[in-house]
C-alpha cells in the first residue's frame, strides 16, 4: 500500500461515485482511494458497504469548500490524482435554492483545483521535481491529474435533431447547469493558465443501482410499488439520453488514464427516451416482475389496479425545463476506445431488479 498512488475521490458516497469506487478498487491494485464526502442528503455510506473495510480505501467526512481540510488531505496522503464527483445535482433543488449550488459546484471545484495546483506545481507549467524520472520531466499524461466529472446540461437544450459534441457552445438554462458550466470553465482555465494536467468528462443522464430516490427512475419505481401517483412533468415528451452508470464509470476510467491533457470527452448511452416512455417501460417491467395483484403494500383502493401505468400522473412542468439532451460520444469512442455495453432494455432491467431488492420486494 505504501508504494501505491493515493487518489482523492470527492463525492464518493453519491450515486456515480459509489459505483465508481468499487469498480476502480477491483480493477487496479496500485491505487489507494481517499473518499472525501460531506454526506449531504444525497450521500450514503451504505452505498459503499461492500468496500468499507477494504485495506486500500479510506473515508473522510468533509466539505470540498474547506480549504484547510483539503490541504491537510493532500499533505497527509501525498495525493497524486483527483477524480472530482462531488456536486449538488438536482435541477429542482437548484431552482429553489441556487446558493448551495454555487458554493459547492463553483467554489468547491475552485478550492480543489487551487490546492492541487499548489501542491503539485512550483509555478505555471512546471511540476515539482519529484514528478520526474532520472531528473527528466515525464510526459504530461503521467503527471498527477485532475479529472472533473460534469454534465451534458451545460450545453443547454436541443431541438428535434442534432447532438451535443465537445464543440457545442455552452448555454446552461438552470442554476444547476450554470454552476457546472462555471466549474468546467475553471478546470479549463487551470490547464491553459497554469499547465495543470486536467481532463473533463460530460455525461448524459445516468441510471442504475444506488441512485438517490429523488431522481426520475427511482421515483417511478418507488411510487409504483407504493401505489402513489407517478409524477411526469408537462406532457412527458422531454427527451434524455440515458447512460448506464457502470458504462459511465468505464468511460471515466479511460479518460483519467489515457485521455489527452486539457481535453473534454462526452460520454453518452445513445438511448434517447421521453420521460413518458421511461415511465411506461418501467411500469411494464414491474407488471411482469411484481404485478400489482401480488403487491401487499398496495391499499384496498388499488385492488382494481391492473397496471402500474394507471398511476402515471401529469404535473405542472418545471420552470426552464430543457426539451432534449443527446450526446455524440464519437470522440471518446474513437480516441479512447470506449463503448457503452448496456442498451437501455438491458440496463433498465438490471436497475429495476436492484431496486426491487432495495425496497425489500421478493421476485
Amino acid at each position: 500500500m505504501k508504494d501505491n498512488k493515493n487518489i482523492l475521490i470527492t463525492g464518493g458516497a453519491g450515486f456515480i461515485g459509489s459505483n465508481f469506487i468499487p469498480f476502480f478498487l477491483e480493477k487496479y491494485d496500485g491505487y489507494n482511494i481517499i473518499n472525501l464526502d460531506l454526506l449531504t442528503y444525497a450521500g450514503n455510506l451504505a452505498n459503499l458497504k461492500e468496500i468499507e473495510s477494504h485495506p486500500r480505501y479510506k473515508f473522510i467526512k468533509g466539505n470540498i469548500c474547506n480549504r484547510k481540510l483539503v490541504e491537510k488531505i493532500f499533505l497527509k496522503f501525498d495525493i497524486q490524482g483527483v477524480i472530482h464527483f462531488a456536486a449538488e445535482s438536482h435541477v429542482d433543488n437548484s431552482i429553489k435554492n441556487p446558493d448551495i449550488f454555487i458554493k459547492t459546484n463553483v467554489n468547491g471545484t475552485f478550492t480543489l483545483l487551487d490546492v492541487a495546483k499548489n501542491y503539485w506545481m512550483d509555478k505555471p507549467f512546471k511540476y515539482k521535481n519529484k514528478y520526474t524520472i532520472n531528473h527528466q520531466p515525464i510526459t504530461i499524461n503521467q503527471l498527477p491529474r485532475f479529472h472533473h466529472i460534469s454534465t451534458d446540461e451545460v450545453y443547454g437544450t436541443l431541438g428535434k435533431s442534432g447532438f451535443f459534441t465537445e464543440k457545442t457552445p455552452y448555454a446552461p438554462n438552470s442554476p444547476y447547469s450554470a454552476s457546472k458550466a462555471s466549474s468546467d470553465m475553471l478546470v479549463r482555465s487551470y490547464h491553459h493558465t497554469y499547465g495543470l494536467n486536467t481532463v473533463i468528462t460530460n455525461c448524459s443522464n445516468n441510471y442504475g443501482p444506488k441512485q438517490h430516490n429523488e431522481k426520475l427512475i427511482p421515483t417511478i419505481i418507488r411510487n409504483a410499488l407504493q401505489g402513489k401517483p407517478i409524477p411526469i412533468y408537462g406532457d412527458g415528451k422531454n427527451i434524455r439520453d440515458w447512460l448506464y452508470v457502470l458504462d459511465h464509470c468505464k468511460g471515466i476510467d479511460l479518460a483519467y488514464h489515457i485521455g489527452k491533457a486539457g481535453e473534454t470527452y462526452n460520454i453518452g448511452g445513445k438511448n434517447e427516451r421521453t420521460n413518458l416512455q421511461i415511465a411506461n417501460t418501467i411500469c411494464e417491467i414491474l407488471d411482469k416482475l411484481y404485478p400489482a395483484q401480488n403487491n401487499s403494500a398496495l391499499s384496498t383502493q388499488h385492488s382494481a389496479l391492473k397496471s402500474y401505468r394507471d398511476l402515471i400522473t401529469f404535473v405542472k412542468d418545471r420552470p426552464g425545463h430543457d426539451k432534449r439532451y443527446a450526446i455524440d460520444a464519437t470522440k471518446i469512442e474513437k480516441e479512447l476506445g470506449w463503448r457503452a455495453e448496456e442498451n437501455f432494455d438491458s440496463g433498465i432491467a438490471k436497475t429495476i431488479k436492484w431496486y426491487l431488492k432495495y425496497f425489500g420486494k421478493h421476485i
